[in-house]
């Protein structure tokens, strides 16, 4: 006996009345939205209409930001983002990112005619820094929060209000008293979620490496304004000091031992010596260039071959703080660029980088936070020694890393804007535990979507 079917897969899905008016109320909701968005963006912030507001540029960079700060701020867990939030992030953030797709180069093209022959005509085509870096801060952006969703029904750790008493709380790695306090079973982690909470770490490393590296790019091609340029001393060694100029121009130079014996122990005193290095990099560069035209500037008795060589190993020591300090606040060379910065691709693709390195570096440091659980859970004495000490640097007794904590009244980061944390390992790169090829594929499957493939650009 033969049964007719109608194949499910060629109806039409039935949507009732009431579902298709509540999904046209929310189009034109997001439709709103998208006005009042690109409306601000036109008047530059400034919704008197007076035309006081800021740049197009600015105004772009300022919304990333923002929606950042709306979107990831309340991410204190290792845990999926809500999917409302997720949903407006995407959306959002995809308005914004829009733009880039009409600032456009004239690139040569070959044409045929109709008669055969070729011509060269020129074309339009994305700009070449936009075509390359927006898939891959969109990729780097997707792993991110394919790195929260992997959290997603995991029972090995859990989390503790930071309004719980005193016994029921667990340990708190950093000064953050504001976060859930994290608790892992008495015994610690098992060996597989212990191995596997590294390779999460390892893959949103890379993200963090990656989005730095893209945002530091995009700094070096941004103009350096006038009015910081106005503003710095006349030389190298005031803009040093004395000791520091002394220790940068030494004959026999090594810049792991120059690091040693600064003052690296607050936010403060490292954002200080970086602001210093960036602007003698910026005087030594003026002046082997000579464009400038002030007497001040042209009165030196330094070689301008010694002057290339301090300049190289200003720039080593500013990459090396940079590496050892990804969460340090934005310096005053950084800031002023953004400000200034008039050219609107490069303003979407700092900002963008820089909303997804301080997203990394927080998803980073919340794995710390478990990572530390566990192993003051294998050791208790670890909780006692935080406890008792009073230096403003924690060194990691497993393997000897420096951890510079954030001290109160110190420069605002976008992550402490967003209520992110900053704390992190200032060895950045560390190698991590090695895990062998059989088990790495476990990992690999349980967490495929996030997978980190270098990222290869030309």
């Amino acid at each position: 006996m033969e049964t007719n079917t109608t194949p499910m897969d060629d109806q039409e899905p039935v949507v009732s009345e009431n579902d298709r008016a509540s999904l046209i109320k929310v189009k034109r909701h997001e439709m709103e939205q998208m006005k009042e968005r690109f409306a601000k963006l036109l008047l530059g912030e400034d919704n008197s209409g007076g035309g006081k507001g800021v740049s197009s540029a600015l105004a772009l960079s300022n919304a990333i930001t923002n929606l950042a700060a709306s979107a990831f701020g309340e991410q204190h867990k290792l845990a999926p983002m809500p999917e409302d939030r997720k949903r407006r992030w995407r959306r959002e953030v995809g308005w914004l990112l829009s733009v880039t797709d009409y600032i456009v180069e004239f690139v040569a093209s070959q044409q045929t005619s109709k008669g055969g022959s070729n011509m060269e005509v020129m074309m339009t085509k994305q700009r070449t820094d936009l075509r390359m870096n927006i898939p891959a801060l969109k990729k780097l952006d997707a792993m991110l929060i394919g790195c929260l969703d992997n959290f997603k029904g995991q029972n090995q750790f859990w989390y503790v209000s930071k309004d719980a008493n005193e016994s029921e709380k667990g340990v708190q790695r950093s000064d953050k008293w504001w976060l859930p306090t994290v608790k892992v079973p008495p015994e610690g982690l098992s060996e597989e979620s212990r191995k596997w909470m590294q390779y999460q770490k390892d893959c949103v490393n890379q993200v963090l490496k990656a989005s730095m590296a893209i945002n530091a790019e995009i700094l070096a091609e941004m103009e350096i304004p006038e009015d910081y340029i106005d503003d710095l001393p006349k030389n190298g060694r005031e803009s040093l000091g004395e000791t520091i100029y002394k220790n940068i121009t030494v004959d026999s130079f090594d810049p792991g031992q120059f690091l040693s014996t600064m003052d690296l122990s607050t936010e403060l005193t490292v954002l200080d010596l970086k602001n210093k290095i960036e602007a003698s990099i910026v005087i030594w560069k003026r002046k082997m260039n000579q464009k400038d035209t002030k007497s001040a500037w042209s009165s030196s008795i330094i070689s301008s071959e010694k002057r290339e060589l301090f300049e190289d190993r200003a720039e080593t020591i500013l990459l090396l703080l940079k590496q050892q300090f990804p969460g340090l606040p934005q310096s005053t060379l950084e800031i002023s660029k953004i400000e200034s910065n008039k050219n609107v691709g490069h303003a979407i693709l700092e900002s963008y980088s820089r909303v997804l390195e301080s997203l990394a570096n927080t998803v980073m440091n919340r794995i710390e936070d478990v990572l530390y659980a566990d192993k003051v859970a294998q050791d208790p004495s670890l909780l006692a020694k935080k406890r008792t000490a009073s230096s403003r640097v924690v060194v990691d007794e497993s393997n000897g890393q420096v951890t510079g904590q954030t001290p109160t009244g110190s420069p605002k980061t976008l992550s402490d804007f967003m209520g992110w944390s900053v704390e992190q390992e200032t060895t950045s790169g560390a190698s991590s535990p090695q895990v062998e090829d059989k088990e790495t594929e476990k990992y690999q499957s349980k967490s495929a979507n996030i997978l980190a493939r270098k990222i290869w650009r030309n």
